[in-house]
């Protein structure tokens, strides 16, 4: 009796406007993204990169590309400012905080963190521009 009682207050909260929160929007994504390099600068392909986020241990994977690129994207919203996340390739691990303008839901949320040989260089300033040059259409 209680399962069709669970399914029919389900179906109406789905139903209401409003109810359902569009976690694709802006303010509830953040990304990280960079290069992995060896020691000599050369891109490794294939490495999985793992983001955590350290309040709740929920991870998220890429996999670098022939450049030795990885973009992953966590689910964090406004109440996250301030956080940290651990990124991981490997054994190699660094901590990030979480930063951003709150009040600001248009523009892209994010840092940018590469790994080269073994020294971690976290890079916020540079998101902006890395995400937009990998959004960039192929020039002709």
């Amino acid at each position: 009796m209680r399962a069709p009682l669970a399914l029919a207050l389900l179906a109406v909260l789905v139903c209401l406007p409003g109810a359902a929160v569009a976690e694709h929007e802006v303010q509830f994504r953040f990304t990280v993204l960079g290069y992995v390099k060896d020691a000599k600068g050369q891109p490794l392909t294939g490495e999985v990169v793992e983001v955590t986020r350290n309040k709740t241990g929920l991870a998220y994977q890429a996999d670098t590309d022939a450049q030795g690129l990885y973009m992953v994207t966590a689910r964090l919203g406004d109440e996250a400012l301030g956080e940290t996340l651990t990124v991981r390739v490997g054994g190699a691990r660094t901590t990030v905080a979480v930063g951003f303008e709150a009040a600001n839901h248009h523009d892209e949320r994010g840092t940018r963190v590469d790994l080269e040989g073994t020294r971690w260089l976290v890079r916020p300033a540079w998101f902006r521009s890395t995400l937009a040059r990998i959004l960039a259409p192929p020039a002709r």
